[in-house]
């Protein structure tokens, strides 16, 4: 292993903020951080730091972290062969904390100066009611927010408030670009904040109509959380005392949708993709990343391995991730401009075996009913329709199961189903020793597995035979 460094370069007192940012986590300061700290090197773009914006409680920690540390911090980034870089990332030249005083982040939402807003708050904080994926008015935040405009507690109540007072100062349109991995991300994103800001405020509602734009993204970058034992590793390896770094895989990509308001940052000149058409690299990551992740999951945890690396290691699974993205998925798959969809695949391999930043296989089993409508849903539905061979999926559906009935992998070891987005009605599916009955699952149902009798063939017979022989040797199986 080799470790090269690279320190701030340049003026960051010269450095003014052009963009408000909600949500200053490990991804964010994996992401889009590390391209505008490397973008804010040429002089003809000082005016697009960034100010973030902390509005939860828990943020108290990165917060007062940051701010003693003059809101600079250190990135290590893990290559996949062994080379591997510290970035010092001075791109945050500002930073808000709700809790302490949020009409400074209302102020600065209608400062002039700031273009764009950009935002990573997860998947989970664009308040979609589960059942309709309509604005969820009944969230006792929003609920108060409507009440108390002043004194807001979420995303949606500071950003009307801060529009509000931006219309009166006449301070120009702005861009809310959403950094949050979740399907046709700008289109929800603006679906959300205009209800919000209908319900809230009609005269925002109706300026921001004219304003505002809500470009699309596709973002990459595995960004582990950081621990304590994380934190003294990192100094240990780097020589740098750090309260706040961040680690992350050396591949990155950054897609967004050339529609901005009031101008943008020069992001192309560090690596940044801008397109008319986002959704179809969103398919691409969609297909190949967030889907395999999927695939390997339960086949994975179920074996008795923990870390991705170590399943990905075993040449059986590795072969079996290999067969569903070049048979399963490639057919399906239209390739963006300037992409080589084998080399696509290669590097996620690559990346699936970074051990410096292994995700643990329980996070990828975590919630996949609320997942496997995103992730998996129309691709499985699209081969159905296409009468292909549907055995390895038949495989992970089998896998699903079993891991939601048995408690303990097949080396014994317990554990426990975290899965919040199966409903009441889905625990007796899960308990029938009917195998047929599990693909009536609230988050499956509409998957119209029937019309395929090879699905249901491999299907059952990978049910039973897991009783028989385990996870591993059904899988020799599926690969052979």
């Amino acid at each position: 292993m080799s470790l090269e460094f690279f320190d701030v370069n340049y003026d960051r007192k010269q450095i003014k903020p052009g963009i408000l940012h909600f949500g200053v986590g490990n991804f964010h300061r994996a992401h889009q951080e590390y391209y505008t700290n490397l973008l804010l090197e040429h002089p003809d773009q000082a005016g697009w730091g960034i100010c973030g914006a902390m509005i939860l409680d828990r943020d108290e920690k990165i917060f007062k972290g940051m701010t003693d540390q003059n809101c600079e911090y250190g990135l290590t980034v893990f290559g996949r062969t062994g080379q591997d870089e510290y970035r010092r990332i001075g791109s945050i030249v500002e930073l808000l904390w709700g809790a302490e005083n949020p009409a400074a982040i209302i102020d600065k939402i209608a400062d002039p100066d700031i273009k764009i807003i950009t935002l990573t708050i997860t998947e989970g904080g664009y308040n979609l009611a589960k059942e309709t994926r309509a604005f969820d008015f009944a969230n006792l935040d929003i609920i108060h927010d409507l009440k108390k405009p002043a004194r807001p507690k979420t995303v949606f109540g500071y950003i009307a408030a801060g529009l509000r007072k931006r219309i009166e100062n006449s301070a120009g349109p702005i861009t809310i670009l959403t950094c949050d991995n979740l399907p046709h991300n700008g289109r929800v994103c603006h679906d959300s904040f205009m209800a919000f800001f209908e319900k809230a405020d009609e005269t925002v509602y109706h300026w921001a109509r004219a304003n505002v734009t809500f470009p699309s993204t596709m973002v990459d970058r595995i960004t582990p959380a950081t621990t304590e034992e994380d934190i003294t590793k990192l100094e240990k390896y780097t020589g740098k005392s750090d309260r706040v770094p961040v680690f992350c895989e050396d591949f990155v990509q950054w897609v967004i949708e050339d529609n901005f308001a009031a101008g943008r940052p020069a992001w192309e000149r560090v690596g940044v993709e801008f397109t008319d058409n986002v959704a179809q690299y969103e398919n691409m990551k969609l297909g190949y990343v967030n889907s395999t992740h999927l695939m390997l999951s339960f086949p994975g945890f179920l074996a008795g391995y923990r870390k991705v690396n170590e399943a990905v290691e075993d040449k059986r699974i590795e072969e079996y991730l290999r067969q569903y993205m070049d048979l399963d998925v490639t057919p399906y798959m239209a390739a963006p401009p300037n992409t080589d969809l084998k080399e696509y695949r290669q590097i996620f391999m690559e990346r699936l075996l970074n051990k410096s930043v292994s995700d643990q296989l329980a996070r990828l089993c975590f919630d996949v009913a609320n997942k496997f409508p995103v992730y998996s849903k129309h691709p499985i539905q699209a081969m159905i329709n296409a009468g292909a061979e549907m055995k390895r999926v038949a495989y992970f559906i089998a896998s699903y199961r079993l891991y939601l009935r048995r408690g303990a992998d097949d080396l014994g070891v317990p554990y426990q189903v975290v899965d919040p987005g199966l409903i009441d009605a889905d625990q007796p599916l899960i308990k029938s020793h009917d195998p047929l009955e599990f693909l009536k699952l609230s988050c499956m149902a509409d998957v119209d597995y029937k019309k395929s009798q090879n699905f249901i063939d491999h299907y059952l017979e990978y049910c039973a035979a897991f009783d028989k022989q385990g996870v591993l040797t059904t899988l020799e199986s599926v690969i052979e």
